[in-house]
């Protein structure tokens, strides 16, 4: 029986679904998500827009892509800015063992 290998398409979008599922799981353990949809968003962009982020996140739906996004944004731990902000803290003759 031959040996299927993911083609780096099929990856992608494992790994996006995956990322996908780990962060609308993390909104909803901190209160972010639940059962109620009880507000409406309504705004003007280009289809272009929408349609290039739900191929990259490999979703469907307008509602699961603002979900994901709005996510996304209320989540972000600034994790770059604070990573940019420690340049120069570590002394110099620190071994790194690089």
């Amino acid at each position: 029986m031959p040996i299927r290998t993911a083609t780096a398409a099929e990856n992608d979008k494992r790994i996006a679904q995956t990322g996908n599922r780990l962060v609308l799981e993390q909104a909803r353990s901190v209160g972010l998500l639940g059962a109620a949809k009880n507000t409406r968003l309504s705004g003007r962009v280009p289809s272009d827009l929408i349609e290039a982020a739900k191929k990259r996140f490999h979703v469907t739906s307008d509602t699961e892509l603002l979900e994901l996004a709005l996510s996304r944004l209320a989540l972000d731990d600034d994790f770059g800015a604070r990573l940019v902000g420690r340049k120069g803290s570590i002394p110099a003759d620190v071994d790194l063992g690089v």
